[in-house]
């Protein structure tokens, strides 16, 4: 049985969030056909009956598409799930390098080592989109299992009510299970790397960087198959749109071009420490929030440490890597662009990467003036709510009482009158009989 609690006052959106599991609460019933009057049946031709049997074939056909149709719209990690069997079924026929489903599994470009001792260095081309295009879908599919096969029954347990509290809930919980591998997942790439511990130099040291370890063109085209993602959902427009939904827009925007052009142009040890900063500060802010939505007692001093980490990832770590690109970006080796060479290191891109790392400050700045308005209406004046969330705890209050009024209208066939603040402590009252509007006994006792 699940356990009480109390409604909780924070929200529960972060940077990058979407609700896929409303997909799951859209399932409806259609309604049942009702028997058709029997007749006799009359006397029909050859041809009419073959019609007969063809239109008989079409309704079961799309009867069976329906039901394939309710199925993924009820489990959405299903259609996900069969076009990876389909792929990796493709693929056992050949699993061989010469399947073209080969790239779109493993890493592309294998080069030799730097050094006689060296990992194995893999270089950058077309076929990497396609790895991306494929954990895209690996992702789909965890993502959609993990919230609705796991996260789901503990929402449950834990007494969390409504269906946008719930998806709020599982969210911020995949959300925090991601971030908590790929946060410390990246720290360890950056580790085996030259820019250890945001050292900003090294990103322009040796430029072009044009091959990585196997770990770090791993942990890149991963984050970026996330972002792609999460972008295709939010443009699905899964969710009610937000007060900041215009920032969460361009947020993505600017992140996926971000990736792209960084990854394209070498720049991928900048691109490292942005998505590190990143994955650190919303793996705190995702957490938070699921403290807040189980009512933990550690969720004030948690939610102040948050405030301060995402201070530290996302403005003076970034605000750091932006003044690098203002001074370091051009001083620091060379200088010049040549497409033969692959050397983009030049005025051109310098421009680029300020204005969209500068946006994504901008972006960055506004979240942080919503979180400092909560954190003062919770120290002064002990309210806590998230500045860019709708009203859930109106809808948690008011699904239960729909659902009652629904069930109670199947079962009896009569309408219940719904309970609001204009008919409390009204129930126990007897009925009246109303003549011209006006009750019949206050009429009469008007007219003595």
């Amino acid at each position: 049985m699940a356990r009480g609690r109390s409604s909780s006052n924070l929200g529960a959106d972060i940077p990058g969030d979407t609700s896929a599991p409303a997909m799951s609460t859209m399932n409806e019933v259609s309604p049942t056909e009702t028997d058709a009057p029997k007749w006799d049946k009359p006397e029909v031709s050859q041809s009419s009956e073959k019609s007969l049997k063809s239109q008989s074939k079409r309704r079961k056909s799309r009867s069976l598409l329906r039901r394939f149709k309710d199925k993924c719209l009820k489990h959405t990690w299903l259609l996900p799930l069969l076009i990876l069997i389909v792929l990796l079924a493709l693929y056992a026929v050949n699993p061989n390098p010469s399947n073209p489903l080969h790239s779109a599994i493993f890493l592309s470009y294998p080069q030799g080592p730097k050094t006689l001792d060296g990992p194995v260095m893999y270089g950058k081309g077309p076929k990497d989109i396609a790895f991306v295009s494929f954990y895209t879908i690996v992702l789909s599919f965890t993502r959609e299992f993990i919230m609705q096969r796991i996260i789901r029954p503990w929402a449950t347990y834990c007494g969390i009510r409504g269906k946008g509290k719930t998806a709020r809930f599982m969210e911020q919980v995949y959300t925090a299970i991601y971030f908590g591998i790929f946060g410390p997942f990246g720290l360890y790439v950056m580790y085996r790397s030259d820019i250890w511990y945001f050292n900003t130099r090294a990103m322009y040291e040796g430029f072009p960087h044009r091959e990585h370890e196997a770990l770090f063109k791993a942990y890149y085209l991963l984050q970026a198959s996330y972002w792609a993602q999460q972008a295709i959902v939010l443009l699905l427009q899964l969710e009610k749109p937000r007060k900041d939904f215009k920032e969460l827009v361009g947020h993505h925007i600017i992140t996926l071009a971000l990736i792209a052009l960084s990854y394209r142009f070498h720049f991928t040890y900048m691109g490292l420490a942005v998505y590190i900063t990143h994955d650190v500060s919303d793996f705190f802010l995702a957490t938070s929030k699921t403290l807040n939505y189980l009512d933990s007692f550690i969720t004030p001093p948690y939610f102040g440490m948050f405030v301060g980490m995402w201070i530290y990832c996302r403005h003076y770590l970034n605000l750091k890597i932006l003044w690098a690109v203002l001074t370091e970006f051009r001083t620091v080796g060379p200088f010049e662009l040549n497409w033969e060479t692959q050397q983009y290191k030049c005025w051109i891109s310098q421009y680029i990467t300020f204005a969209l790392l500068a946006s994504l400050q901008a972006v960055n700045l506004f979240w942080l003036f919503l979180i400092l308005r909560i954190l003062k209406n919770y120290v002064f004046n002990s309210i806590t709510k998230d500045e860019r969330s709708d009203d859930e705890d109106t809808e948690e209050e008011e699904e239960p009482e729909q659902e009652q009024n629904s069930r109670a209208t199947l079962a009896t066939g009569a309408q219940v009158p719904t309970i609001t603040a204009r008919n409390v402590g009204k129930e126990n009252q007897a009925p009246q009989v109303l003549v011209n509007g006006e009750p019949l006994n206050e009429k009469s006792s008007s007219r003595r």
